[in-house]
C-alpha cells in the first residue's frame, strides 16, 4: 500500500508545509540497487582503548572498495589501511570537522572500563553533524557476557544504551547498530558489514547482533554479487507479500527457490515461481503429514541449504473472546508447525549441514498486543526456539536466527483502521513503514554462506519502533 503522506512531505510543496506545521518529515528511504557500490561515500573510523580489529576492517573495506578516513582518535588506521592497500587520509584539520561522510564506525573492542567513556562522547559529538542522510553507523564491541573482568564488561554493556539513543537523535534516515564480536570471529566480519553499512539495511536501526566462531570454516570466497548462487532456498507462505519479496531477493542473490504455500494460493503460487524461475510446492504445512513431505521434496532435490519459515497467520481476538480452535490454529502455525519442520529436515540431513534456518517472528512477540495473545505466543515462541535451538543445531554447523519485522506495508496492514495504521507508520524512528523487500534483505544477510557466525540473533526489522524499544 502507498503512503501517501511520505510523499507528500517529500514534494517541493508538501515539504513547506509540512516544516511550517511541525509535522513530521519522513524521509523516503535508500535501497538497494545492483549498479551501486556496498557504500556510496566515505566511511569515518574511531576508536578507543587499543582497538582490536582494525586490521579484519581493513580487509573487509578492501574487499567492498570502500573509501575510508581516519578520526584523530584512530591516528594509527593511515597505515593499517594504506598496508592493506587502501586509500586512506585523516578526517578534519586542525580540530574542524572534515568532509560529509556516509557512515561512521567505532571500534570499541580494546574498551576496558568506563573511565574510556570520553572517547565515545568525543567521536560521536564532533561526527554526529558530518553524517550525509540515510547514512549508516556501526559500534563494534566485545560480548559482554565473554568479557572476564566486570569493568571491561559494564562498559561493553554500555554501548547498547549508546546505540539505541544515537538512533533516536540522528534522524534523516540514519541507522546505527551494534555489533559484538567474538575473539577469534573476526573473519567473520564482512557479511554484517556488507549489510549494516549498505541500503540493505534500510528499515533496520538500533539492532545488537552478535558474531560468533562458526563451527564449519569459513566459506570459500563468494561473489558477493550473487552471494546465495548455487543455494537451494525454501520460502514457506512465498505466494504473496512478504514471502513473495523474500523469494524474489533470493533468486536476485542467485538462489534456486523452492516457493511453498498451501493450495489454495496455487495460482499465485505458480505465478511467482514461473516469474523467478523456481519451483512451486502446494502443501499445508501445519498438517500432520507436512514435516515429512518436506523431508522427501528436500532429498529428491538433493538436499537444501536455506530454510525461511515466513508462513503464518493471524486469529485475533481478546482472549477473553477467543475460541480455542482460533488458540490452537495460530499457535499451531506459526510456532509448532516450525519446530516439527526444523527436527524432521535435521535429523533426515535433508537441511545440509552448514545449513541456515531463518525464522520471520514479530514485534508483537517482544511487545505483545491487543487481540493478540495467540500471535504474541507464537512469535515470541519462535524467539525461545532460536536462542535455545542455536547451540544444539550449531554442532551440525547449521545457523538459525530471526527477523522481527514491525509495521510493514502489506495486505494485512492495509487492512488496519486508518489512525491504527497512521500511528504504526509514524511511531518509529523512520516515521513511516517499512516495505517487505526490508524484511526480505535482512532474511537474505542471515542465509548468506558468509554468515556462519550468525547464530542465535533476533533482528527487529521496524525502523527503531517506539513499541517494545
Amino acid at each position: 500500500m502507498t503512503d501517501s503522506y511520505l510523499g507528500f512531505a517529500n514534494s517541493s510543496l508538501g515539504s513547506r508545509i509540512v516544516s511550517a506545521l511541525g509535522l513530521p518529515q519522513p524521509m523516503t528511504l535508500e535501497r538497494y540497487r545492483a549498479d551501486q557500490p556496498v557504500v556510496r561515500g566515505s566511511v569515518l573510523l574511531g576508536g578507543a582503548g587499543s582497538p582490536q580489529l582494525l586490521h579484519a576492517l581493513a580487509a573487509c573495506f578492501k574487499s567492498m572498495a570502500s573509501q575510508t578516513v581516519a578520526h584523530r582518535s584512530l591516528p594509527q588506521w593511515t597505515q593499517i589501511a594504506n598496508e592493506a592497500g587502501l586509500m586512506s587520509g585523516r578526517w578534519g584539520v586542525e580540530d574542524q570537522p572534515g568532509q560529509k561522510v556516509k557512515a561512521l564506525v567505532f571500534d570499541a573492542t580494546g574498551m576496558q572500563s568506563s573511565e574510556e567513556a570520553d572517547a565515545l562522547y568525543h567521536f560521536f559529538h564532533e561526527t554526529a553533524r558530518s553524517v550525509l542522510p540515510c547514512g549508516r553507523v556501526v559500534v563494534l564491541g566485545r560480548p559482554p557476557e565473554a568479557c572476564t573482568a566486570p569493568r571491561q564488561a559494564t562498559i561493553q554493556r554500555a554501548l547498547e544504551g549508546l546505540t539505541r539513543a544515537l538512533a533516536k537523535e540522528l534522524k534523516r534516515a540514519i541507522t546505527v547498530q551494534l555489533v559484538y564480536v567474538t575473539e577469534g570471529a573476526e573473519d567473520q566480519l564482512e557479511s554484517t558489514l556488507r549489510f549494516l553499512l549498505s541500503p540493505r539495511c534500510a528499515y533496520v536501526s538500533a539492532q545488537v547482533v552478535r558474531i560468533g566462531v562458526p563451527s564449519i570454516p569459513l566459506q570459500p570466497a563468494l561473489d558477493w554479487a550473487k552471494p546465495l548462487s548455487g543455494q537451494k532456498i525454501l520460502v514457506t507462505g512465498a505466494s504473496r507479500g512478504i514471502g513473495s519479496a523474500i523469494a524474489e531477493v533470493m533468486a536476485r542473490d542467485g538462489a534456486q527457490v523452492i516457493c511453498l504455500d498451501v493450495p489454495q494460493a496455487q495460482a499465485a503460487l505458480d505465478e511467482i515461481a514461473a516469474r523467478l524461475g523456481a519451483k512451486a510446492l502446494a502443501l499445508d504445512i501445519g498438517s500432520a503429514e507436512a514435516p515429512q513431505a518436506l523431508v522427501q521434496a528436500a532429498l529428491a532435490d538433493g538436499g537444501w541449504d536455506v530454510v525461511v519459515h515466513n508462513a503464518g497467520i493471524t486469529r485475533d481476538k481478546t482472549i477473553a473472546n477467543m475460541k480455542p480452535h482460533l488458540w490452537q490454529a495460530v499457535v499451531n502455525v506459526n510456532l509448532s508447525t516450525q519446530e516439527r519442520i526444523n527436527d524432521a529436515l535435521v535429523t533426515s540431513g535433508a537441511l545440509k549441514a552448514g545449513g541456515r534456518i531463518v525464522c520471520v517472528s514479530s514485534i508483537s512477540g517482544i511487545a505483545g498486543n491487543l487481540g493478540q495473545t495467540n500471535y504474541a505466543l507464537s512469535k515470541a515462541g519462535v524467539i525461545g526456539m532460536v536462542q535455545s535451538m542455536a547451540p544444539h543445531l550449531a554442532r551440525k554447523g547449521i545457523t538459525i536466527n530471526a527477523v522481527a519485522p514491525g509495521f510493514i506495508e502489506t495486505q494485512m496492514t492495509a487492512a488496519i483502521p486508518f489512525a491504527i495504521r497512521e500511528a504504526g507508520r509514524r511511531m518509529n524512528s523512520m516515521g513511516q513503514g517499512g516495505e517487505p523487500v526490508d524484511v526480505a534483505e535482512a532474511i537474505a544477510w542471515f542465509a548468506c554462506p558468509a554468515s556462519g557466525g550468525l547464530t542465535g540473533n533476533v533482528v527487529r526489522v521496524c525502523g527503531q519502533s517506539l513499541i517494545g524499544a
